[in-house]
C-alpha cells in the first residue's frame, strides 16, 4: 500500500480503509480478523505498522484486541471516519479512497450550478479518485468562498479531514442524486473513459453546521471499475 504525496499516514490509511469495512457492515460484529502477521502481508505493509492502525481502531471502540486469541470487530456507530460519506466501492467491495488534485481555483460561481453557501463565489477541485491503486472516477468539487481559503501545499486524499483540520468545519450530512451523465471535457487521458462517454454520474449537496449547503460536487465514475453502494444497518 505505497504512501502518495500528501496521502495519509500508511497506518491512517489502513485504519480507514477498515473503519470503511465495519461501518459498511462488510465486517460484521464479533467477526475475527486474520492473524496480524497474516493480514499484514495481505495489505502490503509491516506488523508494526499493522499494530499502529490496529490500536487506532481499538481506541475509538471498533476493535477488541483479546491477548492470545486475536483482534474481534466491534461496531461503534458513534466512531467518526474521514470517508464515512465515500459511497464508491470496488465491484468486490470496499477499497480506499486516494485522490489526486488536477486543478483548484476561486471563482464566480457559475450560473448552471444549485444554489449553496453565502457567497458569490467558490473554490472548484477537480481531482482524479481512485479505490487503492484503481481509477475509478473523476470528481468536481465547488466549495462556498465563505467557507474560507484552501492551500493546495496541504490538500490531503481526504476534503473532508482538510475541512475539519484546516477550515474548521465537518460536514454533517450530504444529499446525493445518483443517474448518469456524460464525462466532461477536461477528464484527465489517466481516466478510463473518453470524454462525453455516458456513465454513472452523482451530484451532492453537502451540509456543515449552517441550515444552508456549503458544498457542491458532481462525480463521474466507471461503472465496470466501481459501484454505489448505500448500506442500511
Amino acid at each position: 500500500m505505497p504512501e502518495a504525496p500528501a496521502a495519509l499516514p500508511i497506518h491512517q490509511q489502513i485504519s480507514e480503509l477498515l473503519v470503511r469495512e465495519i461501518a459498511s457492515g462488510r465486517l460484521v460484529e464479533g467477526e475475527r480478523l486474520p492473524p496480524e502477521r497474516d493480514f499484514a502481508q495481505r495489505l502490503g505493509t509491516s506488523v508494526r505498522t499493522l499494530r499502529k492502525a490496529l490500536a487506532e481502531l481499538s481506541e475509538k471502540g471498533m476493535l477488541e484486541r483479546v491477548q492470545g486469541s486475536g483482534n474481534y470487530v466491534r461496531r461503534n456507530a458513534q466512531a467518526e471516519s474521514v470517508y464515512s460519506m465515500f459511497r464508491l466501492e470496488l465491484p468486490e467491495g470496499g477499497g480506499l479512497p486516494r485522490a489526486e488534485v488536477l486543478d483548484l481555483a476561486r471563482m464566480d460561481k457559475p450560473a448552471d450550478l444549485p444554489g449553496f453557501g453565502a457567497a458569490p463565489d467558490a473554490t472548484r477541485i477537480r481531482r482524479l479518485r481512485r479505490l487503492n491503486d484503481t481509477i475509478i472516477a473523476v470528481e468536481e468539487i465547488w466549495l462556498d468562498g465563505a467557507a474560507g481559503a484552501i492551500d493546495p501545499a496541504k490538500l490531503a486524499d481526504s476534503l473532508y479531514l482538510y475541512y475539519k483540520t484546516h477550515l474548521g468545519f465537518w460536514i454533517t450530512r450530504a444529499e446525493d442524486r445518483v443517474t448518469i451523465g456524460e464525462v466532461p471535457h477536461w477528464a484527465p487521458a489517466a481516466f478510463t473513459l473518453r470524454p462525453g462517454t455516458v456513465t454513472g454520474y452523482i451530484e451532492r449537496l453537502s451540509w456543515a453546521q449552517g441550515p444552508a449547503p456549503v458544498e457542491f460536487s458532481r462525480t463521474w465514475f466507471d461503472t465496470a471499475r466501481a459501484h454505489y453502494v448505500q448500506r442500511l444497518i
